[in-house]
């Protein structure tokens, strides 16, 4: 399978493209910095994420699946003093770059035997706190606008799919605190596991709580 991963530089993005790259796909990262062998792309400029289905579609003719794992998180003490700022940054982060790379992929995605989309959102989307309105606004729409896309889907191989996270975990953050036991959090890996696992089903415009309790 042709993976496309955004976002790939970061912890949930590395395991990702381990899980699939050690099963022998072929796995394109991508990640603004261009760290650990990323292609470097700003999927905030449009064009060159058309730029980049192009390359990818003259290459190997098809995508089998998408990951986008693009954040980012800015929050505040009190409703008041949520900066506007924040919800401009969250916006482009969680929503603009969304928008770029299903509008520019959609055609690839749809014409694969097999093709999966999937987003990774939170549970401050279902219920926001004060602090929290920037952001959960913004994985809100991110949702929205994924399910909009599993809705222009159907009738294909392809879907589009959420999974849902109170926050994740990796190893890193273990050893630099051995002592917190980050409750609810969702390790990198069983994410990776769990985006495998689409291929699996073929359910579309769904929301999987990966939350550990």
């Amino acid at each position: 399978m042709i993976i496309v991963v955004a976002g790939a530089a970061g912890p949930a993005g590395q395991a990702v493209v381990r899980r699939f790259a050690d099963k022998g796909h072929t796995v394109i990262g991508v990640d603004k910095s261009g760290a650990d062998g990323t292609l470097a792309v700003d999927l905030l400029d449009f064009d060159a994420v058309k730029r980049l289905a192009r390359d990818i579609e003259a290459e190997h003719g098809r995508v089998d699946g998408i990951v986008h794992l693009v954040g980012g998180w800015r929050g505040s003490k009190t409703f008041a003093e949520t900066r506007l700022e924040d919800w401009d940054l969250l916006h482009d982060l969680l929503v603009r770059t969304l928008q770029h790379v299903t509008l520019a992929f959609e055609p690839l995605l749809k014409a694969s035997e097999r093709g999966r989309f999937a987003i990774v959102s939170a549970k401050a989307a279902e219920r926001p706190t004060q602090g929290n309105a920037a952001y959960g606004t913004a994985k809100a729409a991110s949702e929205a606008w994924t399910l909009a896309f599993a809705d222009a889907l159907e009738g294909t191989n392809a879907t589009a799919n959420i999974l849902v996270v109170k926050a994740l975990v990796n190893e890193a953050m273990r050893e630099a605190a051995p002592e917190r036991k980050f409750p609810g959090f969702t390790d990198v890996d069983d994410l990776a596991g769990a985006i495998d696992g689409l291929w699996d089903t073929d359910a579309n415009g769904t929301r999987l709580d990966l939350t550990r309790e």
